[in-house]
Parts: C-alpha cells; sequence; structure tokens
C-alpha cells in the first residue's frame, strides 16, 4: 500500500474532529513528497535541525508541528514557520517561544505537555506545576504564544489498560485547565495523544490529534 493509501486508510477511520499528524521524521523528503502529492499536508517532526532542513527544502504550504522534547536554544530555527509546538514543558521553554515569536512577529500554538507515563525517560509538567505557571505574571505577560491545549505519552507497554488510565489522565488535566483556565478560551480544545500502536485507543479516551509515523512511513530510519 502506498503512503498515501495509508494516510487515507487512517483519516476514514477516524472521527471527524481529530487531527492525523504525520510524523515524517528520519524519513526522507521522497516519503513526504509522496504523502503532499496525495494531498496530505500535516507533518511531524522532533529534531528542530532536521525540521528546518526539511521546511527549506519543501513545499511552503505545509502544515509543520514539532513533535519531540524542545531545548530553548534550538527554539530560534523553528520560530518563523512552526504551526504547533506539542511538548512545550517548562517556563524556561515557554520564555524563548514568545520571545523568538516576538521576533518574527507571530504568534505561536503550543502545547502544555505533561508527564503521563510510568517512565522516567518521558517529559512534561505534573498538573501543580503548569497551574503554577499559569497563574505566574510571567505566564500572564506573554502576548506572543497561545495555548491551545495538552499533549501526554503514554508508557510503552502492551498493557492496555495502563495506557488507558494514562489517557484518562490526560483528558482529567485538559478538563482541569479548560474549567479553571481556560474556560473562554474557543483555541484550548486540542489532547494530543495517541501514536502508531494506541491511536484508537488514545481516540476512544477524548484525543483529538494522533501522531503517527510507523504505520504511514514504515519502521524508523535511524542512519538519517
Amino acid at each position: 500500500m502506498s503512503i498515501p493509501q495509508k494516510i487515507k486508510e487512517i483519516v476514514n477511520s477516524i472521527p471527524q474532529n481529530v487531527k492525523l499528524v504525520a510524523v515524517s521524521k528520519t524519513k526522507p523528503n521522497e516519503d513526504i513528497m509522496e504523502a503532499y502529492e496525495g494531498g496530505y499536508r500535516i507533518f511531524g517532526e522532533n529534531k528542530p535541525q532536521e525540521l528546518t532542513r526539511k521546511y527549506n527544502e519543501l513545499p511552503k504550504d505545509i502544515e509543520w508541528h514539532m513533535i519531540g522534547h524542545l531545548q530553548s536554544n534550538k527554539v530560534k530555527y523553528i520560530a518563523p514557520f512552526v504551526s504547533l509546538i506539542h511538548a512545550v514543558d517548562s517556563i524556561k521553554l515557554l520564555k524563548e517561544i514568545n520571545k523568538q515569536a516576538q521576533k518574527n512577529n507571530r504568534i505561536i500554538d503550543c502545547l502544555f505537555q505533561f508527564h503521563i507515563a510510568d517512565e522516567q525517560t518521558k517529559f512534561g509538567f505534573s498538573l501543580p506545576e503548569a497551574e503554577e505557571v499559569i497563574n505566574s505574571e510571567t505566564f500572564k505577560g506573554f502576548e506572543n504564544i497561545r495555548i491551545t491545549g495538552v499533549m501526554g505519552m503514554a508508557t510503552f507497554t502492551d498493557n492496555e489498560d495502563q495506557i488507558k488510565k494514562e489517557f484518562q489522565n490526560l483528558k482529567f488535566i485538559f478538563d482541569q485547565l479548560k474549567t479553571k483556565h481556560f474556560q473562554d478560551i474557543n483555541e484550548f480544545k486540542e489532547i494530543s495523544m495517541g501514536m502508531s500502536g494506541d491511536y484508537r485507543l488514545a481516540i476512544e479516551e477524548g484525543s483529538t490529534m494522533v501522531r503517527v509515523g510507523s504505520t504511514i512511513f514504515g519502521a524508523r530510519n535511524y542512519t538519517v
């Protein structure tokens, strides 16, 4: 099955309100162009340098999502063009995104990343940490950032009950933040959770955005 066919199959199998981010990290431009020529425009990358290179080399109407852990000193590379930064996990990073967005005369959409997995290797806020940020004067002063929702990664396990609980936890966090802090902000509506192995489960638990790579493009190519 071709890349566009795989994308079409996923899009047709998920609800209309759920956005598919085709995760193209480590994949060559040819693969992205095959998807693009098939009509797809939303792609996710996890390394700022690779994302910037692909942005420069590929059509400019692609909607690029930064889905990986982002270091503050790398924000400047992607600030001119990125559509959504999924993994915002510190006030330091928010400050830098706001600063670089200002320089580029843009408002950059961001998701708060939450640590919902058992694994210590995953990044992200806890709910109290995120609320502390939201209530801070620093955060209230950001004019070039728009928080549009939350993101999380479940534990890498075959235990579906555990994955389900973790997704439910992220949905709970989203609901809490929406009610307490973003009630009047229509843009605060995204729950980015679910990848190739668990996106169906994630959608059942309220995901509005799934990040799917290997199901579309095949196994990752780490030699790139």
